[in-house]
């Protein structure tokens, strides 16, 4: 249950950092490319059973 939710809260966050707002296209996509590092770690331990 506590993976499941982690994945969602994940999946938004990944969403919500995309740069598509005109004060975050200087960003670059690094805030999208390390949540996207996080949620695949995430899935790993989802996979593997950790979580």
């Amino acid at each position: 249950m506590l993976g499941t939710i982690l994945l969602v809260v994940l999946i938004l966050l990944l969403i919500g950092a995309l740069p598509t707002w005109p004060h975050s296209r200087s960003w670059g996509y690094a805030p999208t490319g390390g949540l996207g590092l996080v949620l695949i770690i995430v899935i790993v331990l989802l996979v593997a059973g950790v979580i």
